[in-house]
């Protein structure tokens, strides 16, 4: 294979922030071949961005040499050409869209290489096609939900026919069956020839991968096989890396199953290797569930909400919804990408008033025309799905401080900024002076989750909180969200991470069309496997895991959703000499 790019010794330090002392890339040294399927995964910080862009010339190497097609990028010439060759998914997709409509904006990038009309739609339909956008291609661009304007931005560079194509994060806001469509998706195109650079932070992406990289405070600290990486268990935690799920339920299983094999290739090959059962038959069987304490601190009632209405854009987000958030508790939001979980939340923090029906916080009426809308956001703090969003201070310790400072709070800032920075996993000292602009995409999550935790709010709407994150800054969150909880905070959270969010959640609202159409506790909603898949969800891999078991014959609870539950009856089970 010829090599597509060569990287020499290339280092690269943001320019104009003090903050940073250290280079974000160091003495790089690497070439990927055309054709190749590579996947480059680290902690946040890492470097993975910016090493994305410098491929893409949109940064150039403080030091050293990128070579694409024998192109050298720090020459100005070559970058119209170079980014035609390798295309750049970005991280945040909204920077990246730039027409009215899903149809023009998909037609913006082969529209300036001169095609011909015909070839024009026909790159078009065909990308459109391919990322599932067909029957949105007379939306507009600026209506669509946030999985939505990934698939769009997606599409744009597919239409550019590239050699390469680099994804940052691309599937970082789809929902389970969005995320396996585009992975589906970049590995066909990988089929045909074009070479594949996966950014990702979900190790079961970047195992489908032929080679993957790793980089730890701007260095290569790994390159091999999928296969080599993820044996490195002792390596893997210290770079804030894991395992791929399937590989770490194989793990726990193989205790119970010798015969299994340790390192599945993918989900469904582990659900292929199960065992059936040799013991005593007996029915599998549900458990009852309880409902909720009827202490409601959030009471939504036949709300219905549509964008743009009365226009020929209108687009129905919430329709007749009722859903109760109890004191206490933790919430989740779970649906399929556009079902309208961030409208949801965007109505308790009064961001948007209902239509019809009513939203009551706390006692208070967010359709009420004398509502204080700085006591309902005292109350209800939100955390957007795009960080980006909410972000308006140069310097990370003054974002910090906005929201306590405009909201009148008092006591010194200092402290309170120390505070929620230390909650949020951001170092105090190193962090308060550094500019917002040089965060990673999982730093800027911090920040926004230190933001609200400076309110001080009794209840924490997040949305998409875990996206973007390496696998160790997650189990650090839901830590954070743990402690908060025992501190008697609700906290609602839409998720499409929810074999993450498993063991913290109380109530899940499986919200469809804007309504509620299954709700219940995680371990009875979750175990609904062909309910959450008519509405375009997968159901955790513990869940699928026990119907599998089930159907081999298993007596393992129907109910079951967790490892823990899991393991417990499995243990049991095979004492008996069950296998």
């Amino acid at each position: 294979m010829s090599a597509l790019i060569h990287l020499e010794n290339v280092h690269f330090t943001y320019p104009n922030d003090s903050s940073l002392s250290k280079a974000v890339l160091t003495n790089i040294k690497l070439t990927i071949h055309a054709g190749e399927f590579v996947a480059l995964i680290g902690a946040n910080g890492s470097g993975k961005s910016t090493l994305a862009k410098l491929l893409n010339a949109l940064l150039l190497p403080e030091r050293g040499k990128v070579l694409i097609a024998g192109m050298d990028t720090r020459e100005y010439g070559f970058h119209t050409l170079i980014r035609s060759q390798v295309g750049l998914v970005f991280q945040r997709p909204q920077n990246q869209i730039v027409a009215t409509t899903v149809e023009e904006d998909t037609a913006f990038g082969p529209g300036n290489l001169g095609l011909e009309p015909a070839k024009i739609k026909a790159r078009v339909n065909d990308a459109l096609f391919r990322t599932g956008l067909a029957h949105y291609r007379q939306r507009s661009s600026f209506q669509l939900s946030a999985g939505e304007t990934q698939r769009l931005a997606l599409a744009g560079v597919l239409a550019m026919q590239p050699r390469c194509v680099i994804f940052d994060e691309t599937t970082a806001m789809l929902d389970p069956i969005g995320r396996e469509m585009v992975m589906a998706q970049i590995r066909d195109l990988n089929r045909q020839g074009i070479t594949v650079i996966l950014i990702t932070h979900l190790m079961q992406e970047a195992a489908f991968a032929e080679r993957v990289i790793v980089l730890h405070h701007g260095e290569i600290a790994l390159d091999d096989s999928p296969s080599k990486v993820f044996s490195n268990n002792r390596d893997l935690p210290a770079l804030g890396l894991d395992l791929p799920p399937a590989t770490m339920a194989a793990s726990k299983l193989i205790r119970y199953f010798p015969d299994l094999q340790p390192n599945p290739q993918s989900e469904e090959t582990l659900l292929e290797s199960l065992p059936g059962y040799s013991g005593e038959q007996s029915h599998s069987r549900s458990t009852k569930h309880s409902a909720t304490s009827n202490q409601p601190i959030v009471s939504i009632e036949d709300l219905s909400f549509t964008y743009m209405a009365g226009t020929p854009l209108a687009q129905p987000a919430l329709d007749h919804l009722n859903l109760q958030v109890d004191q206490g508790k933790v919430h989740a939001l779970i649906g399929a990408t556009g079902a309208g979980k961030s409208t949801i939340l965007q109505h308790i923090n009064g961001l948007y008033r209902p239509q019809s029906g009513r939203v009551l916080v706390a006692g208070l009426d967010t359709s009420d025309s004398r509502l204080d809308i700085m006591a309902l956001r005292k109350k209800a703090a939100l955390a957007f799905q795009q960080p980006e969003d909410q972000i308006f201070e140069q310097y990370i310790g003054d974002e910090i401080a906005y929201a306590p400072r405009h909201l009148g709070y008092q006591g010194r800032l200092e402290d309170i900024v120390r505070s929620a920075m230390q909650v949020a996993g951001l170092d105090f000292d190193e962090y308060k002076d550094r500019l917002t602009s040089t965060l990673s995409g999982g730093e800027k999550r911090k920040v926004a989750l230190a933001s609200i935790l400076a309110i001080q709010a009794d209840i924490l709407l997040l949305d998409e909180p875990l996206s973007g994150l390496d696998p160790q800054a997650s189990r650090e969150f839901l830590r954070t969200m743990d402690d908060q909880k025992k501190a008697g905070r609700t906290i609602l959270v839409s998720t499409h991470q929810y074999d993450e969010m498993l063991p913290l959640v109380d109530w899940v609202s499986t919200i469809h069309n804007g309504k509620d159409c299954l709700h219940g506790n995680s371990e009875f909603v979750f175990s609904q496997i062909e309910t959450l898949e008519e509405i375009g969800l997968r159901a955790p891999l513990p869940a699928r895991i026990a119907a599998r078991l089930i159907q081999l014959g298993w007596p393992i609870i129907r109910d079951t959703a967790t490892f823990t539950s899991l393991e417990h009856q499995l243990a049991s089970l095979t004492s008996r000499g069950a296998v």
